[in-house]
């Protein structure tokens, strides 16, 4: 899949196409250079899936947590987004307890996940976003 966002006022239908082809896949690695939007498309998405919190980049406290509201759905739905842009070692990872996260069921977007792709579980999808020449962003997934 690969999906254009032209620009901002665009980055909410980008997140809908983006929603519609993610399945049954729960965690989501993000990459891309430090600007490249991950943070922005991710709130995107949160939003778009119906979250009310303010969502924020969790770059000091490596994760944040939201819940959706019901709107169009028939239960509540809880999100993890993490960043590991701060992490030095792997041992932090393991004592925050990533697999209660990661095997949760839950979605779990994952900001800076080349720093711990070990720990990533097997059928993670990459999602790599690209800021292109003319200020366009691709995001392509695999």
């Amino acid at each position: 899949m690969e999906i254009k966002i032209k620009d901002l006022g665009n980055i909410q239908e980008a997140a809908r196409l983006f929603i519609e082809q993610i399945g049954d896949h729960k965690v989501f690695a993000f990459y891309g250079k430090m600007g490249a939007g991950k943070t922005t498309f991710i709130k995107a998405i949160c939003e778009e899936l119906g979250v009310n919190d303010v969502i924020t980049s969790p770059t000091f406290a490596i994760i944040n947590e939201y819940r959706t509201s019901p709107k169009g759905r028939l239960v509540e739905t809880t999100i993890y987004h993490f960043d590991f842009y701060r992490i030095k070692k792997l041992e932090e990872v393991y004592d925050m307890g990533y697999e209660d996260y990661f095997y949760s069921g839950a979605l779990c977007f994952i900001e800076w996940p080349e720093l711990i792709e070990e720990l990533l579980p097997e059928d993670t999808v990459k999602v790599c976003i690209t800021e292109n020449g003319d200020g366009t962003r691709s995001i392509v997934c695999s």
